[in-house]
C-alpha cells in the first residue's frame, strides 16, 4: 500500500512540474467512470492544497458534467522515467467558465488557446504515492499540435458552435451548461 498525506510535499511538487501527462478521473453517482489523458503545457500547482488545470476543446465533456453532478476528482501521474513512482491527488473540483469571475485570474496561468474550455481547480483531500514498478519506460517525443491547428481553423465561433452541439451533454446524459456558464447564446 502507497504512502498517504493530506497535501503534496515540495518533492512531489517538482515530480509533477516535470511530467509531460496526466490522467484526470472523475464519475457521478451512476454511469460511466472517465478517465482523461491530459498533456501539453495544462497542469499548475498553485500550492500544496491546490491543482488547476486547463480543459481544452474536446470530443466529450465529461469531467465538467461529473464534477457538476459530484465533485470528486482523482488527478494521477506516472514516472515513465528515472526512479517508479505513481502519484495521485484525490480531492474535489469545480469548474471555472469564462462568465466566472476567478476566470481570468486562472486563465491567465496557462498559454492563451483559443480551445480553453474551463480551468478546473481541484481542492486537495488526499495525496498517495506508490511505487509504480510495474510502469513501462517511455521516452517524450513532443506535443501534439492536432488541436492547436483544428482550433485556429475552427475560429471563436466555430469553437462555440461546437460547445453547443457536442459539449452540452455527457455520455450519460448529463448536462453541462456550459453554453450558459460560458456566457453563449443557444441560438446563435
Amino acid at each position: 500500500m502507497g504512502q498517504t498525506t493530506k497535501s503534496l510535499n515540495d518533492k512531489q511538487i517538482s515530480f509533477i512540474e516535470q511530467q509531460k501527462i496526466y490522467f484526470v478521473g472523475t464519475a457521478a453517482d451512476s454511469g460511466t467512470v472517465n478517465v482523461s489523458p491530459k498533456g501539453g503545457d495544462s497542469l499548475r500547482v498553485i500550492n500544496n492544497k491546490t491543482l488547476a488545470w486547463l480543459n481544452l476543446t474536446g470530443s466529450g465533456n465529461e469531467s465538467a458534467a461529473h464534477v457538476m453532478k459530484d465533485a470528486r476528482m482523482t488527478v494521477m501521474w506516472c514516472a515513465f522515467e528515472g526512479a517508479p513512482l505513481i502519484l495521485r491527488a484525490y480531492g474535489q473540483a469545480r469548474a471555472l467558465h469564462r462568465n466566472d469571475p476567478e476566470w481570468e485570474i486562472y486563465i491567465s496561468l496557462f498559454p492563451e488557446s483559443i480551445a480553453s474550455r474551463q480551468v478546473f481547480l481541484l481542492d486537495i483531500d488526499m495525496v498517495q504515492a506508490s511505487c509504480g514498478m510495474s510502469v513501462p519506460f517511455y521516452s517524450y517525443e513532443g506535443d501534439r499540435e492536432e488541436l492547436a491547428k483544428w482550433s485556429e481553423r475552427q475560429g471563436a465561433e466555430g469553437i462555440q458552435k461546437y460547445w453547443l452541439k457536442k459539449n452540452q451533454v455527457s455520455l450519460d446524459g448529463f448536462e453541462t451548461d456550459i453554453a450558459t456558464k460560458a456566457g453563449i447564446s443557444v441560438d446563435e
